[in-house]
């Protein structure tokens, strides 16, 4: 039996470290980062469910909007518990 290993269809392009196979994960964002990432991904959320919502899938949109304030959360809770000052 021969096996071949196929290239994927699609290549991961940019400096996306989850997207790219092999490239190393950032595991220490500054606290401004990391808040600034938990906020976008909520916006990415809100606006996945309002596209959902407009092509007429209500069970997907509703899933997408209530994820919103859990990342909204995240990141108020980060802004409690770390400084955001620069460091000296």
């Amino acid at each position: 039996m021969f096996i071949a290993i196929a290239r994927p269809a699609v290549e991961p392009q940019g400096p996306d470290a989850v997207a790219v196979p092999g490239s190393p994960a950032i595991h220490d964002l500054t606290p401004r980062a990391l808040h600034a990432r938990l906020l976008a991904n909520a916006a990415q959320r809100r606006l996945r469910g309002l596209e959902r919502k407009a092509c007429g899938r209500a069970e997907d949109a509703d899933y997408w909007l209530h994820a919103v304030p859990v990342a909204v959360k995240k990141a108020s809770a980060l802004r409690e518990e770390r400084s955001f000052a620069p460091l000296p």
